[in-house]
């Protein structure tokens, strides 16, 4: 299945100068979005993998049908202020500034070999942040998944301790 026919690109977005892959398309389109689902879950299918994470907010939508396929939990990575119980931090930089991402400190089990997912890699700050949160809460990380790719970005190289796994990528 060709995916990038089924991803829409906007240009100048959020900002000037952004090529956008907008994935709602892909997600509306059952074909698509079961074949995502599918190819993700026959990778992982015989790997150990005792959770699975999802990032706020299309990693949700993605790791969490994986992980009910995998007939794993799920656990949400969310930005501040979310979540409600005690809850581990890791702070980014972004292009200008800073960002956060938080987990439950008990929705990891030390030692929980955990697979992170989310819809696109780019600079990867996101990620890597996922990663040591991960860590942090005593996991370990088995792999990043994701849907795209933006392979002339630095995010493969920021996460170069982690092995990285994506369906297509766009140079």
């Amino acid at each position: 299945m060709d995916l990038k026919q089924k991803i829409r690109s906007i240009p100048d977005f959020p900002k000037a100068g952004i090529l956008f892959r907008d994935i709602t398309t892909l997600l509306s389109d059952a074909a698509g979005f079961t074949y995502v689902v599918d190819q993700l879950t026959r990778r992982y299918q015989d790997r150990a993998v005792d959770v699975v994470a999802g990032i706020e907010s299309r990693g949700f939508i993605i790791g969490g049908a994986i992980a009910y396929q995998l007939k794993k939990g799920f656990v949400p990575i969310r930005k501040p202020g979310k979540l409600p119980a005690e809850k581990l931090s890791v702070s980014y930089s972004l292009e200008y500034g800073t960002d956060r991402v938080e987990m439950h400190t008990d929705a990891i089990a030390r030692g929980a070999r955990v697979l992170l997912v989310d819809d696109l890699l780019a600079t990867g700050g996101t990620m890597k942040a996922a990663c040591e949160l991960v860590e942090k809460a005593g996991g370990e990380v088995v792999e990043c998944a994701f849907i795209i790719h933006l392979a002339d970005l630095p995010g493969e190289q920021l996460l170069k301790k982690y092995s990285v796994f994506s369906l297509i990528s766009y140079d």
